[in-house]
């Protein structure tokens, strides 16, 4: 079986931070899923801020096998922020959902749920989901296939 992964990067980093105030286990993620499936693509979807820890992170990703792809901190006028991939993650999972039996996500975003559904009855598609149980939408674990609660397992 082959499998596709794409993981929201700061998704994940802020809920195991706000719930175990840990980091997230990216090598021992790889090793357990590169013995269940043949990963064919693997992107990490993180915000560049052009900080040397955040340079370092991306690095070891890279080295992992993760594609890291980056878009740019953007501080509004107001004081907010913006720097959200999920459009970016939909169209990179819509894709690969064509070529791979199982779609991995990474991420606790309710706002994902509706683009699971798709894959799963549109492509025919396993859709998989790893995330912080009380921070993961209920409606994002209801739409996948499995869902993976993080624990201290997965934590660095």
């Amino acid at each position: 079986m082959n499998a596709a992964i794409f993981v929201d990067v700061q998704n994940i980093y802020y809920t195991t931070q706000q719930a175990f105030g840990r980091k997230f286990d990216y090598r021992k993620l790889w090793r357990k899923l590169d013995n269940e499936f043949d990963i064919v693509t693997a992107n990490a979807y993180a915000i560049h801020k052009g900080d040397d820890q955040q340079l370092k992170f991306q690095n070891a990703l890279k080295s992992i096998g993760f594609t890291v792809k980056l878009k740019p901190y953007i501080q509004r006028r107001d004081g907010s922020a913006k720097g959200d991939w999920d459009v970016g993650i939909t169209i990179d999972v819509l894709e690969s959902a064509r070529n791979v039996d199982t779609i991995i996500l990474l991420s606790g975003d309710g706002d994902f749920d509706m683009l699971l559904e798709k894959v799963k009855t549109g492509y025919k598609v396993t859709a998989e989901v790893y995330g912080v149980r009380e921070l993961t939408a209920k409606s994002l674990i209801d739409s996948a296939s499995f869902f993976h609660p993080i624990d201290e397992t997965l934590l660095i």
